[in-house]
């Protein structure tokens, strides 16, 4: 059975922030599963990394999904708040797209564990761990992606497109890059997710993305 989160997960969620002990945990649980690439760290482990007692992981999470949970929500934050403002600019639908890949790409290479943390969450953890994910990443992100391509449709820049395949399409390539680069490292010698190899990612999802949506192909060189 899954272990279920506490309850209480979405207000020490939306606390952890301004907590500083459950910063603490946060970002030793974020700095130990970027050094190991793996979400799997012990709750010693976290503990000893922040210098805070393992008891109080229970106290203002709940549990370690319920710390996984905050970690994921944490880090998604910006790039969730940044939706509204972007589509708020006076800046061309494309101009926004771009933008908005190249942040999603980014926020990845920051937190590198982002992607196994959202599998493990959806889909091998508690159905309430679940639907806070899907309540404030999934959702939001997706009904960005509506309204942005809806916006590009309007204008003449884009050609319809299904918002889900679109989502899809980004959100899984982040996953590819950063979840299969271990197996394609031992097939083929692929080196790891480095700035450079981000840079040369953000530029080939543009080019892909944009080159099959945009109505004007020459702007998608622009």
């Amino acid at each position: 059975m899954a272990p279920t989160v506490n309850p209480s997960t979405s207000s020490s969620r939306t606390a952890a922030g301004r907590n500083p002990t459950a910063d603490k945990l946060l970002l030793a649980a974020s700095e130990l599963m970027i050094a190991s690439n793996s979400i799997e760290v012990s709750l010693s482990e976290i503990a000893q990394q922040s210098g805070v007692n393992a008891a109080l992981v229970k106290y203002h999470f709940g549990n370690k999904d319920g710390l996984l949970l905050a970690l994921l929500a944490r880090d998604a934050a910006t790039e969730m708040t940044n939706l509204e403002y972007l589509l708020a600019q006076p800046i061309s639908a494309t101009a926004k797209l771009r933008l908005h890949i190249a942040g999603i790409i980014k926020a990845y290479h920051q937190f590198p564990y982002m992607n196994r943390l959202i599998h493990y969450l959806l889909h091998e953890s508690s159905n309430e761990a679940a639907d806070e994910v899907s309540k404030f990443f999934v959702g939001p992100l997706l009904g960005f992606h509506r309204r942005l391509l809806a916006e590009g449709l309007d204008s003449g820049e884009f050609r319809k497109v299904d918002p889900v395949l679109f989502y899809t399409s980004l959100i899984g390539a982040c996953d590819n890059l950063f979840f299969s680069r271990h197996a394609m490292s031992r097939a083929i010698g692929v080196g790891p997710v480095t700035d450079e190899v981000c840079r040369d990612y953000v530029a080939h999802m543009e080019a892909m993305l944009l080159g099959g949506i945009l109505t004007n192909k020459k702007a998608a060189k622009a």
